[in-house]
């Protein structure tokens, strides 16, 4: 870009805000998008922040085609004082061009989305609810605009970044799931796209899914794409078990997320002095655990649901019911501080916290 500047084009009639009861997850979208396009030889450029409003893009735009985009998930949060803050929104941004180097996306200047994104929500800050577990749900993606149904990389994108207020993701507190484990289809492989955010991923894994919530089970406990040995992911989720006091979860192999509350818990576990490794963790040990009584707790980690405890196991007829179907400690304390930290209630030893200021009010 030869600016970094966002032109603004405020919406003429904002749209009726929907009642804090009345949020769904994703149903519902603010007032306005930023929108950033790119071309050979301009790069990135015509940075813009316009009303919520349709794409218009060619039938043959390569992204219909090959699937070649990214996307990110993050929020932003309303503190008891009235500020706004982000949760790492730099991991997220890191993460994002680490998508693009794998799906040949140009990157992006990661400061300027930042500045960007902080402007829009500022734009947007009437949108962000204020009860108990709401919150707005950030969407930056990239697509692949080029018209040409040749098989390559595009050499037009366009980025855009929508926003959604979102309800507490458990109705009732953080309850325990029942999961099954997959053994026929695979999220991924080593080689793949599998460490990479792209729409393919989950349209992938909406089988097994499928045939899971069928049977009465919430997610499915993904296993290695080569052996179906290994655990993996939990749904959409990085996993994590408690063992025997200490907690262990699949190490990064070229085929997991690296996902940014993975990181988080991490980091927290580490200082709470408890141990936490990160290593290849076969369903047959996992069993193992079980059934020497060591297994304690089991639960996922994302952006939605921050911490999803397990409640229970299926694996080739068996049942593992963990800590008696009921949310473990560990998982309640873990929920309970990143939350705290994510609405500004308890103090961020670890600088995890960016502040949305009012020195992002838009001038028309």
């Amino acid at each position: 870009m030869e600016e970094w500047t966002v032109k603004i084009n405020r919406c003429a009639v904002k749209k009726e805000k929907p009642h804090t009861d009345q949020l769904e997850f994703g149903r519902v979208f603010t007032d306005h998008m930023f929108v950033m396009d790119y071309s050979e030889p301009l790069g990135w450029h015509d940075a813009r922040i316009i009303p919520y409003q349709p794409l218009s893009i060619d039938p043959s735009a390569m992204i219909f085609h090959y699937g070649q985009s990214v996307f990110e998930g993050l929020k932003a949060y309303q503190t008891p004082e009235g500020e706004i803050q982000l949760f790492r929104p730099e991991k997220n941004l890191q993460r994002l061009n680490k998508s693009n180097d794998r799906l040949c996306i140009p990157a992006v200047d990661e400061a300027f989305i930042l500045e960007a994104l902080k402007q829009l929500i500022y734009l947007d800050k009437e949108w962000i609810p204020t009860a108990e577990g709401t919150s707005l749900y950030i969407r930056p993606f990239i697509i692949s605009t080029e018209p040409y149904i040749g098989v390559a990389p595009s050499h037009q994108y366009k980025f855009v970044i929508i926003l959604s207020p979102v309800g507490a993701y458990y109705k009732e507190g953080i309850n325990p799931v029942k999961i099954a484990v997959e053994n026929q289809y695979v999220r991924a492989v080593k080689g793949g796209t599998g460490e990479a955010k792209t729409g393919g991923n989950y349209a992938s894994s909406l089988k097994a899914q499928e045939i899971c919530a069928q049977k009465g089970f919430a997610q499915v406990l993904w296993l290695d794409g080569v052996e179906k040995k290994y655990i993996e992911e939990v749904g959409s989720m990085n996993v994590f078990f408690k063992i025997n006091g200490k907690v262990y979860t699949p190490a990064l192999n070229g085929s997991i997320l690296e996902g940014v509350t993975r990181n988080s818990v991490i980091q927290l576990l580490q200082h709470w002095d408890i141990p936490v490794i990160e290593e290849r963790i076969s369903m047959e040990d996992l069993y193992q655990a079980y059934v020497d009584g060591n297994l304690e707790e089991a639960f996922g980690t994302g952006t939605a649901a921050v911490i999803s405890p397990i409640g229970q196991l299926s694996w080739e007829g068996k049942d593992l019911i963990i800590n008696d179907s009921q949310t473990g400690k560990l998982a309640k304390s873990l929920y309970t501080t990143l939350t705290n930290i994510q609405y500004g209630k308890e103090a961020d030893p670890f600088n995890w916290v960016e502040k949305v200021s009012k020195a992002y009010a838009v001038k028309q």
